[in-house]
C-alpha cells in the first residue's frame, strides 16, 4: 500500500483494480537530511510551508526515508518552538495595549510592569485555561522580553521549547535586575551547547546559576520557604487514589525523612511477607505506617497471618464450632494479629497480603506475575541494581516515560543486559551497582545494617570560607552554599559516611580523585545518629564528595594548612606528601570534630588514559569501576541522569572484540541505555576516554562530555 490508510493518494477512495502505483516522493523531502537545506534552515514561514508540503497530507511523509523523518521531526520541533514565541508575541501586544493611568512613567522594553486584572481573565477564556496558568503565561510573555530577551530569542529561533524557556524563568525570576543579566548570559551559553539539554537538565542548570550569582539571596529564599510555605497537601490523583504530598521542607529533615520510609520498605521486603509487592508499593506503605503509628513487627505480623490459608467456616453439626471465634478462623480469645490498618478502609489501600487490593493487578513487571521482566540468564538476578525488576525505586531521568522506554514489551529491544558477546555469556549482576542496605534494618540476632547514603557534592572552598560556591546533590539538585556546609557538617558527624575528595581542573572536570575512611570515636552504648521525630537529625550518612580545583591544589603551601576564616566550621587541609605517581599528592583533611583524615589523590583518566588500573578480564576491579563513576557522575547518554552508580560498567568496543576493560574504554550507562546501545543501528565510541559519541541510526552523533563539578 502506498499509504497508511490503504488507499494510493490518501483520499479514502479504494483504487480500481491494477491502478494502484507508489506513494508519491515529494522533492522536498531530500533537504530534510542531516546538513541538508532545510535542515539548516530557521524557523520561519517560508520553513512551515516546506515542511507541510513535504510532510504531506494528514503527515503521513509518503516516501520518506529514516533519515528524513528525524530531520522531519527536528524542524516541526523548532517551528514548535516559534509558534510559541509567536504566541507570547501577541500577549505582550495586548500588554502593551493596555493604557493604565498609574503605569504612564512605568515602562520597561517598551512593556508596562504590570496590567490588569480583567485583561488576565480575558486571556484566560481565550485560551482556555485557568486564571492562574494564565498569568503565569503572561509573566512569562514578559520576562521573555523584558528580562531574558536573550532566552526569548532562543525561543523564537527554535533552539528551547516553551517549556524550558519558562522553566529557567521561574528559576531566574528571584534575581535581581543586575543579576539576572549575568545568569542570563551564563545559562544561554550552556543551553546552546549540542546535543539541547532535557527540560530537567535546562531547569537544574537554571537553579544552580542562580544560586551562584546569589548565594545569600538564594539561602535566604529556602529559609523563607521552610518557614512560610511548609505544608503537607492532598490532593485526587487521575487514577481517583489519593495524594499526599510535603511541600517547601526544611532540606535536612527531609532528607532523614527519606531515608526513614526507605529503610522501613527495605525490612518489608526482606522479610518475605510482601511477595508481589514492588518496592514503590512498599515504600508506599511503609509512608503510611509511619504517619499511623504503626510499628513494622504489626504490619509484618499481619501479613503473615492473613498470608497463612483459613479453615473452612463450621457446618451445623461440626462438634467444634462452639470454640470457634465469631469468623470461623479459630477460638474467639485466640485471634490472630489485629489488621494494623487504620479503621477507614479505604486509607491504607492495601490488600491482606500487603500488596494491591483484590482487583488490581499485583505487579507492573516488578514480581513474577509482571510482564516483560529483565531477569540475567545465568544467575536470575534481576536487572535493577536495587534488586527490582522496574527501577521504580531509583530516583527519576527528569522527564523520561519509562514505560515507553527501551526494554518495554513491543519496543523490539533485547533484555539481554550485555550483548557483548552472545546471549549466552551474559555478565553477573555485578556490572551493575549493589543496593545499599538500610539505616535502621536489624539482622536477626545480629548488628544493625549499615545505613542508605545520601549524596553529596560540596566545593571544599565553600567549606573553607574562602567562596560562596554551590553544591549539589543527585536527585535534590543544587545546594545554596549555607546548606552545603550545614549537610556537609552532619554528614563528617556520621560514623557511616564515605568521604572523598575530588580534583577538577577549572571547568569543573574531574582530573583526580582520591577517598578516606575516617575512624571516630566509639559510642556510647545506647547512643543513635538520629533524633526523634519531633527534632531535626543529628547526624546525615552519605556519600560526601569534597571538590577542588588543581590551581587551588597546587597553590596551598606545603608547610602550612589551608583552613577557613577564625570561628568558621573547622574544616582544614594540609599537604603532607607527594602521594602516587602522577597523582596530585597525599592530603590530610581535618573535619570539625577534629578528625583527620588522609587523602592520597590519583589522577583519573579523563583526556588521556595510562591503563594503571586495566582489568585483564571482563569484569572491572573495585578502583576502576570507582573512578569511572566519578568522571562519568551520570549515565553516558546525555538526556539520561541515571546516577552512574546505578549504571552498568560497559565497553565500548565489545570485550569479546578486543575491547579493553579499562577507563579509556568504558563508561556508565543505565540498564535501559545500555540495552538502546545494543540496538541495530546505535554505536557508541571514545575519541578520549572521558568522552562519549553516540551514533543514531538516522546518522547523528551526540557527545557527552565529562560530568562538570560544582568547584
Amino acid at each position: 500500500m502506498g499509504w497508511r490508510d490503504g488507499t494510493e493518494d490518501g483520499t479514502g477512495e479504494q483504487p480500481g483494480p491494477g491502478s494502484w502505483r507508489p506513494p508519491r516522493r515529494d522533492p522536498l523531502l531530500a533537504g530534510f537530511v542531516k546538513g541538508g537545506d532545510w535542515d539548516r534552515f530557521p524557523p520561519s514561514p517560508d520553513l512551515a510551508l516546506a515542511l507541510a508540503e513535504a510532510s504531506g497530507k494528514d503527515y503521513c511523509c509518503p516516501g520518506a526515508r529514516h533519515d528524513e523523518l528525524i530531520g522531519l521531526l527536528r524542524q516541526w520541533h523548532a517551528l514548535e518552538s516559534w509558534a510559541a514565541a509567536g504566541k507570547l508575541g501577541v500577549l505582550r501586544a495586548l500588554i502593551a495595549e493596555e493604557e493604565l493611568p498609574y503605569l504612564a512613567n512605568t515602562v520597561r522594553a517598551w512593556l508596562p510592569q504590570e496590567w490588569s486584572r480583567a485583561l488576565t481573565h480575558e486571556v484566560a477564556l481565550a485560551l482556555g485555561m485557568s486564571v492562574i496558568s494564565a498569568d503565569g503565561l503572561m509573566w512569562a510573555a514578559w520576562d521573555l522580553r523584558a528580562r531574558l530577551p536573550e532566552i526569548g530569542r532562543m525561543l523564537a529561533e527554535g533552539k528551547l521549547t516553551l517549556a524550558k524557556a519558562r522553566a529557567v524563568n521561574d528559576a531566574l525570576a528571584p534575581l535581581s535586575d543586575q543579576d539576572v543579566i549575568l545568569a542570563e548570559e551564563l545559562v544561554a551559553e550552556r543551553l546552546a551547547q549540542e546535543p539541547g539539554m532535557t527540560y530537567g537538565q535546562a531547569e537544574k542548570t537554571a537553579a544552580a546559576v542562580a544560586v551562584l550569582v546569589d548565594p545569600e539571596s538564594a539561602a535566604a529564599r529556602r529559609q523563607g520557604a521552610e518557614e512560610d510555605n511548609a505544608r503537607v497537601t492532598m490532593f485526587r490523583e487521575p487514577s481517583g487514589a489519593a495524594g499526599l504530598s510535603g511541600r517547601d521542607l526544611p532540606v535536612d529533615q527531609a532528607l532523614t525523612a527519606n531515608v526513614r520510609v526507605t529503610d522501613r520498605a527495605q525490612e518489608y521486603k526482606d522479610c518475605g511477607a510482601f511477595p508481589q509487592a514492588r518496592m514503590d508499593q512498599l515504600r508506599a506503605m511503609a509512608y503510611l505506617d509511619l504517619l499511623n503509628d504503626i510499628t513494622a513487627d504489626q504490619r509484618i505480623a499481619y501479613a503473615q497471618a492473613a498470608a497463612r490459608p483459613q479453615p473452612a467456616a463450621p457446618g451445623p453439626d461440626d462438634p467444634d464450632a462452639d470454640d470457634r471465634g465469631p469468623d470461623g478462623g479459630g477460638p474467639a480469645d485466640d485471634r490472630g494479629p489485629a489488621d494494623p490498618r487504620p479503621a477507614d478502609p479505604g486509607a491504607g489501600g492495601w490488600g491482606p497480603d500487603g500488596g494491591p487490593a483484590d482487583g488490581e493487578s499485583p505487579s507492573d513487571g516488578g514480581g513474577p506475575a509482571g510482564h516483560g521482566d529483565p531477569v540475567l540468564p545465568e544467575d536470575g538476578a534481576p536487572c535493577c541494581p536495587c534488586r527490582e525488576c522496574d527501577g521504580s525505586c531509583n530516583p527519576p531521568d527528569d522527564d523520561e516515560d519509562r514505560d515507553s522506554g527501551p526494554g518495554a514489551p513491543g519496543t523490539g529491544v533485547s533484555l539481554c543486559p550485555c550483548r557483548e558477546c552472545d546471549e549466552s555469556r551474559v555478565p553477573s549482576a555485578a556490572g551493575a551497582a549493589a543496593p545499599e542496605r538500610p539505616a535502621t534494618a536489624v539482622a536477626p540476632d545480629g548488628p544493625a545494617l549499615p545505613p542508605r547514603l545520601t549524596d553529596l557534592v560540596i566545593p571544599l572552598v565553600t567549606l573553607l570560607g574562602w567562596d560562596q560556591r554551590p553544591g549539589e546533590s543527585h536527585g535534590l539538585g543544587p545546594l545554596d552554599p549555607e546548606l552545603c556546609r550545614s549537610l556537609a557538617a552532619l554528614a563528617a558527624a556520621s560514623r557511616h559516611t564515605r568521604l572523598c575528595l575530588t580534583v577538577t581542573d577549572d571547568d569543573g572536570i574531574a582530573i583526580g580523585h582520591g577517598c578516606a575512611h575516617r575512624n571516630p570515636p566509639r559510642q556510647k552504648p545506647g547512643s543513635t545518629e538520629r533524633a526523634g521525630p519531633a527534632g531535626p537529625p543529628a547526624t546525615l550518612p552519605a556519600r560526601l564528595n569534597l571538590t577542588i580545583t588543581a590551581g587551588l591544589l597546587a597553590g596551598l603551601t606545603p608547610t602550612g594548612p589551608a583552613t577557613g576564616p577564625p570561628g568558621g566550621p573547622g574544616w582544614s587541609l594540609t599537604y603532607r606528601d607527594p602521594g602516587p605517581p602522577g597523582g596530585h599528592g597525599t592530603w590530610s583533611l581535618t573535619l570539625p570534630d577534629g578528625g583527620k583524615l588522609t587523602v592520597a589523590l590519583e589522577p583519573i583518566p579523563t583526556f588521556g588514559c595510562d591503563h594503571r588500573h586495566e582489568s585483564r578480564g571482563y569484569q572491572p576491579n573495585d578502583t576502576l569501576r570507582h573512578l569511572v563513576q566519578v568522571r562519568d557522575r551520570t549515565c553516558t547518554l546525555p538526556v539520561c541522569n541515571r546516577h552512574a552508580r546505578e549504571c552498568d560498567f560497559e565497553h565500548a568496543t565489545p570485550y569479546d572484540q578486543g575491547g579493553r576493560t579499562c577507563a579509556c574504554n568504558a563508561g556508565a550507562r543505565s540498564r535501559a541505555c545500555h540495552q538502546v546501545k545494543q540496538a541495530k543501528g546505535w554505536k557508541v565510541t571514545q575519541p578520549a576516554p572521558g568522552f562519549h559519541q553516540w551514533e543514531t541510526p538516522a546518522g547523528r552523533t551526540y557527545t557527552q562530555g565529562p560530568y562538570r563539578y560544582p568547584t
